[in-house]
């Protein structure tokens, strides 16, 4: 070593500024407002999650402050359809082409409503387990040739 001091590495040691008094760590701290932000949802449900205690906060007079590790903590955590088990099993593993009412809207490009339709008049096959649809790709292909496919070509040759 060459005599020089990293005055940043421990917090413990003395301010060379001359002030005396031990250096604290800087805590990363965001307000409900900027935790709702960086998760994605709303002021509520973050303040929801505080007082459910899923998320740990520090109230300061009138101020919730959140620890950005204890938010990503938060985030790892918190529910997700997409992490759903069923007997053990992933329900909606897409790797196993499995998905949901609502992935196989977004992948078609129509409503959910209309698949659950399909499924409940027959043109779309989807199994129940719990109380999830799951749906399998193999099944959404054969719907999307026999109906989606088929209404459009019929629809270009009478228009």
């Amino acid at each position: 070593m060459t005599g020089e001091t990293n005055w940043g590495n421990n917090p413990q040691q003395e301010n060379p500024l001359g002030s005396g008094a031990p250096q604290q760590p800087q805590k990363r701290v965001v307000s409900i407002t900027e935790a709702a932000r960086l998760n994605n949802v709303t002021r509520q449900a973050i303040y929801v999650a505080i007082k459910q205690k899923k998320l740990k906060a520090i109230k300061d007079a009138t101020r919730w402050t959140i620890d950005l590790d204890d938010l990503e903590d938060y985030k790892k955590g918190k529910y997700s359809r997409t992490k759903s088990m069923y007997e053990g099993e992933l329900l909606f593993d897409n790797k196993r082409g499995y998905y949901s009412v609502n992935q196989v809207s977004k992948m078609l490009n129509v409503p959910a409503q209309k698949i659950y339709y399909a499924t409940r008049v027959g043109h779309l096959q989807a199994h129940r387990k719990g109380a999830a649809w799951v749906v399998n790709l193999e099944d959404v292909k054969a719907y999307k040739e026999s109906y989606l496919d088929r209404r459009t070509t019929v629809g270009q040759i009478v228009g």
